[in-house]
């Protein structure tokens, strides 16, 4: 799948900035910066994954900056900013 650059979130506490961008090597390449990555990296790097390749993006560079979101919020900001890459809606029937 072709993707653009695309962004969703905030740098507001309890969010999370999403960036994906084309990746010329094959698969996902998570670049995580939180405050809670060394309880809460895994978890979130797992989020992430999950719900791009649930979206079909498995090659893609994703930069993500936390400020201690929820998994649910991850999901949002990460399937918003796939929508916005991919131009796909993930809404629509």
């Amino acid at each position: 799948m072709e993707i653009k650059t695309a962004m969703a979130g905030t740098l507001e506490s309890g969010d999370i900035f999403i960036q994906i961008a084309p990746n010329d090597n094959a698969g996902l390449h998570i670049d995580l910066d939180s405050t809670v990555a060394y309880q809460f990296g895994d978890q979130i790097k797992k989020v992430i994954t999950e719900t791009l390749q649930g979206l079909g993006i498995d090659q893609a560079e994703v930069k993500a900056t936390d400020k201690g979101a929820l998994d649910c919020t991850i999901r949002a900001r990460v399937t918003a900013a796939a929508v916005r890459a991919t131009g796909k809606d993930v809404w629509a029937d």
